[in-house]
C-alpha cells in the first residue's frame, strides 16, 4: 500500500511540477482572494489582523476544492482512469498517494499564505508549534475529504459544479476548527486552541479512514 502510495503521489507531482497549474493558477487565486478580502476590510490594521486566521483558511478551501478537481482531471482524458483501474496497485494506496500529492500542494502554498497574511494584515505568527500542528491536521483532513468526495463525483458529467457541493458543507468544520486554533495560535495562548486542534486530529482520521475503506468502490464506480 506504502509503495503504491508513492508511486501515485510522485506521479501527481511530477504532473503538477510540469504543468506548472498550480503555480501559475493555484497560488495567485489564493493570494488574489486574500488581497480582495483586505480591500473589502479597509485599511484598518487591526481589524485586519483579527480576521486574518480565518481569510486565510477561507483562501486555503477556496484552494483545496481547486487542487482535488485538478488532481482527478489528470485521469479524466483518454481513458487514464480506467487505466488506474487496472494498473493492480492497491485501491487504499491509490488513496493515499492522490491525497498525499494534494496535501503536499496545500502545505506549500499555506506557508505562501501565511507570509502574505503577515504583509497584508499585520498579522504575527505567534504560537508556532499551534499553526504548524493545525496545518498538518487540517490539510490531511482537507486532502482526505476531497479526495474522498471527488471520487464520489468523478464519473459524473456536472463533477465540476457538484463537488464543491458536496465538499464544502462537510468541510466547515475544519474551517471552523482551524481558524479557531490559529486564532490562539496568533493571539500567544496555543492552549485554547487546543481542543480545536484535537477536532481537527479527529476529522483528519475519519476520512483518512473512509477513504482507505471505501476508495476501491468509488473508483469502479466513477
Amino acid at each position: 500500500m506504502w509503495r503504491d502510495a508513492l508511486v501515485v503521489a510522485g506521479k501527481d507531482l511530477r504532473v503538477e511540477a510540469r504543468s506548472r497549474v498550480a503555480t501559475n493558477q493555484v497560488v495567485p487565486f489564493a493570494l488574489l482572494v486574500l488581497v480582495l478580502f483586505a480591500f473589502a476590510l479597509g485599511p484598518d490594521r487591526r481589524v485586519l489582523s483579527q480576521a486574518a486566521a480565518g481569510l486565510l483558511w477561507v483562501a486555503v478551501l477556496f484552494s483545496a476544492v481547486l487542487a482535488v478537481q485538478r488532481s482527478f482531471a489528470l485521469e479524466a482524458a483518454d481513458s487514464a482512469r480506467d487505466g488506474l483501474r487496472l494498473s493492480g496497485l492497491d485501491p487504499a494506496g491509490i488513496f493515499l498517494g492522490k491525497a498525499g500529492a494534494v496535501a503536499a500542494q496545500l502545505l506549500v502554498l499555506e506557508v505562501i499564505l501565511a507570509g502574505a497574511a503577515v504583509v497584508l494584515y499585520d498579522a504575527h505568527l505567534h504560537g508556532g508549534l499551534m499553526l504548524v500542528a493545525t496545518c498538518l491536521a487540517a490539510t490531511v483532513g482537507l486532502a482526505a475529504a476531497g479526495t474522498v468526495y471527488a471520487a464520489m463525483a468523478a464519473g459524473l458529467r456536472v463533477r465540476e459544479t457538484l463537488l464543491p457541493l458536496l465538499l464544502m458543507p462537510v468541510v466547515a468544520p475544519v474551517l471552523l476548527a482551524a481558524t479557531k486554533a490559529w486564532q490562539a495560535g496568533l493571539a500567544g495562548v496555543p492552549a485554547k486552541g487546543e481542543p480545536w486542534l484535537q477536532l481537527l486530529a479527529v476529522f483528519a482520521v475519519v476520512y483518512v479512514t473512509l477513504g482507505l475503506l471505501t476508495f476501491g468502490a468509488l473508483l469502479e464506480e466513477s
